[in-house]
This record gives C-alpha cells, sequence and structure tokens, in this order.
C-alpha cells in the first residue's frame, strides 16, 4: 500500500520535504493558508543565504532554478569595530546563495504540484492534528503557527532565552555597489549589533539584503522601532546615519541619491526572535506521532543564517527516513533524532553562542576575532564551516576548544 504523507506548512522544510518524497511517488498533501501568486503582493518574509550544502540539495531535488554561478556570492568580508578596527575576508569552497523568498517559495510550490504533489490551502490548528493522523501514516508539522509549537515540548537546556536576544530590522536594498568579490558582509559593532549585508536576488535583479541585528538599549535599537512608512525618506537618512557610523565598509559602498527599498515598501519587516529548541515528535491522545521539522523544532536568530540550512538537512533525513521505514512510532524517531540531531541541536547552540559572544567579548572570544583577522587560513575555514554548524561548534563549545583552535593558526599570524 502506498504511504501517504500529511505536512503542515510551506516553507523551506515543508517543501523540499514534499518534493523528496514525490521524487519516491510518496503521496504528500502539503497544507499551508497562502498560494503561489500571493506572494508577490505579501511583506518581506526573511533574508535568506543558502549555502553550497543547501544548493546542492536543491540540485538533487532539481529546483536549482538560480545558478550560484550567475547569482551567488564566493565568501565573507568581515569588519569588527573599535579603537583599532579589523577588516579581513574568508573564502567559500563553493558559491551560496539568496534568492528573495517570494519568488523562491512559489516556485517550489509550482514544482511540487507539478510532479504530482496535492496542496489543501486551509489554515491547521494543533486541534487538528488527531484527526489528521488518522487520515495519514505520518503527519509532520513544519510552522509554529496556531499554536502548533505548542504540542512540541521546549527543551529547556537548549533554549536558554526567553526574549529576543535582537531587534532586527530586515530589508532588501538598492542604492549599494557589490564589494569587488561578490560576497557577504559580517560587521560587528561592539556593544551596539551587527549588520549582516547579503547580496540578493529579488523581483527586480540583484539587490542587497541588510540584516540589522540591533542590541537592546544600544544606539541601533531605534532601527527595529522607526517605520519607514511614517517617512520614508527619514528613514533612510537614519539608517545611512547609522551605517555611516557603526558598519562603515557598507556605509562607503552607498550611493545616498539611489539609497532605498529595492522593490517597495513591504521589503522591509522590523521584529524580534526568540531563539527556541523544541523535542523532534510528539505523541497525540490517540496514540499518534507526529514530527516537528524546521522552525517549529530549532527557532534561531538570523545573525548566522542558519535557520533554512538546518531545516533543509533534516528535510532530507526525514524523508530518507519516511522512504526507508513503514512504521512511524518511537523506534522510528529514535533513528530520525541520531541522523539529523548533531546539526540541527550544533546550529543552535553556536548561534545562541555567538548571540551572547558578541554581546559580552568574553576574552577568549576577543582572542579568537584577533586570529581570525590575522590569519587567512582560519577565516577561510570559518567561513566555509558555515556549511557545517557542528565543525564550528566543535571549535566553539568551550573555552578549551577555542584556545585550541587559534593556537593551531598562531603560526599563520606569526608568519
Amino acid at each position: 500500500m502506498k504511504k501517504r504523507i500529511a505536512i503542515i506548512g510551506a516553507g523551506t522544510a515543508g517543501l523540499q520535504l514534499g518534493l523528496f518524497l514525490r521524487q519516491h511517488d510518496v503521496d504528500v498533501t502539503l497544507y499551508t493558508d497562502r498560494k503561489p501568486d500571493e506572494y508577490s503582493q505579501v511583506r518581506l518574509l526573511n533574508t535568506v543565504a543558502h549555502h553550497a550544502v543547501t544548493v546542492e540539495r536543491e540540485k538533487a531535488l532539481d529546483v536549482n532554478a538560480w545558478p550560484s554561478e550567475q547569482c551567488g556570492y564566493f565568501g565573507h568580508f568581515y569588519y569588527v569595530g573599535g579603537p583599532q578596527p579589523m577588516r579581513f575576508y574568508g573564502d567559500l569552497k563553493a558559491p551560496s546563495r539568496a534568492v528573495d523568498y517570494r519568488l523562491y517559495l512559489p516556485k517550489l510550490m509550482q514544482a511540487f504540484e507539478a510532479r504530482g504533489g496535492t496542496f489543501c490551502y486551509q489554515e491547521v490548528a494543533a486541534d487538528d492534528l488527531e484527526a489528521l493522523s488518522e487520515q495519514y501514516d505520518l503527519v509532520v508539522v513544519c510552522t509554529g503557527k496556531f499554536a502548533l509549537g505548542d504540542v512540541f515540548g521546549k527543551q529547556a537546556e537548549n533554549s536558554p532565552f526567553d526574549k529576543p536576544q535582537r531587534a532586527l530590522c530586515v530589508g532588501i536594498f538598492k542604492g549599494i555597489k557589490e564589494a569587488p568579490v561578490r560576497a557577504v558582509t559580517m560587521s560587528f559593532s561592539p556593544g551596539h549589533g551587527e549588520l549582516i549585508e547579503i547580496p540578493t536576488l529579488s523581483f527586480n535583479g540583484m539587490a542587497t539584503a541588510l540584516v540589522l541585528e540591533n542590541q537592546i538599549g544600544g544606539d541601533l535599537e531605534i532601527l527595529a522601532k522607526t517605520r519607514y512608512d511614517d517617512d520614508p525618506r527619514a528613514f533612510m537618512d537614519l539608517l545611512l546615519d547609522k551605517l555611516r557610523k557603526h558598519h562603515p565598509s557598507v556605509a562607503e559602498r552607498v550611493d545616498p541619491a539611489e539609497f532605498d527599498l529595492a522593490n517597495s515598501s513591504l521589503d522591509i519587516l522590523q521584529g524580534g526572535v526568540v531563539p527556541v529548541f523544541r523535542n523532534g515528535h510528539a505523541k497525540l491522545q490517540n496514540g499518534r506521532t507526529v514530527i516537528a521539522l524546521g522552525d517549529v523544532q530549532a527557532t534561531v536568530d538570523p545573525v548566522l543564517g542558519q535557520g533554512a540550512n538546518m531545516a533543509s538537512h533534516a528535510a532530507l533525513i526525514l524523508g530518507e527516513e519516511i522512504v526507508a521505514q513503514s512504521v512511524y512510532d518511537q523506534r522510528f524517531c529514535e533513528h530520525l533524532e541520531r541522523r539529523r540531531q548533531d546539526r540541527v541541536l550544533c546550529a543552535t547552540r553556536w548561534t545562541n553562542f555567538i548571540l551572547t559572544a558578541l554581546s559580552e567579548l568574553p576574552p577568549e572570544f576577543a582572542t579568537f576575532l584577533q586570529v581570525l583577522s590575522q590569519s587567512r587560513a582560519m577565516a577561510d575555514e570559518f567561513t566555509d564551516n558555515f556549511n557545517y554548524p557542528e565543525r564550528q561548534w566543535d571549535y566553539f563549545s568551550s573555552p578549551e576548544r577555542i584556545a585550541g583552535w587559534c593556537a593551531r593558526h598562531m603560526p599563520d599570524v606569526a608568519a
């Protein structure tokens, strides 16, 4: 008998899982509350970079509509402010890519439907899960909307925060000249916040996403509280002033006459994210098991761009387990967690660590930044390991590990 799977939520995790299962002739129904043609009229959803490992999964799913050689980026520029600012660069071994999700998600939805997947356009709440579980062999939840996140217990030991750690101002802009190498810029203003500049394909071609991670109580927090729509020119003047003061390596490439939102007033998103890590599955009252995937399991702050990449990784692992097994019980969940947990949990822990380290600058982290700025080999390794958060956490999980990593690259600095 053919397997029947329900997926709730049409983000990266849900769509990539659905596409993988259709490749293996599994019946899939994807529940979502938004149709493909509605995305062009909605507010910016996020600014998401897909690293090379994710791009490779998209190639395998035959949804690589945006070749990284044309619209990707090839490394990271870093700027660390302070009395003696540091500027340096790290290479990626293979390009990463950022596509406006208002383009990306509809494209994957169309591919899913063309390959025999079924959409059901309706809201699904936590109270609906039992009934759905009786209709399908397995229900996978990929969204925290409508209290669905509450179905899966929060893991306190991996959820150290109970409120947002940054006041976010995220937008897609025009009027920022590309650096000599198309690359992300990660800029750190100690005591005030971080900026991630991402070359991004949007509706009118290549543009620039700015992810402003503003420390609460710092000079940059005002950017998360000032509305663009109230006075667009005043907002852009304020933003440019703050960039010049805190993130000069980006500000120096801004053309003030052209600097604005890239497409429309919908290109900006403000607010905050409460990082949380939840159990990967839950047992319903009727005894059936439901699986958590993507943001509903691990919600991370966007400072390191890990959310979509670990969601894509976990979707592939879950897809392989669904295809390989036929009984979706506790033992199935054990197999699944053993395979997906290391990357998902390490991405969560690494992101949470960096949020705190950039705020508090403990001595071992300050030393790391100094060595990183002087060792190109270390900068290349750090940059490419954005693909592999488990490798990053191997280095950052204790002061002793950070010190050991720095010590290995001290000869580079001395030379």
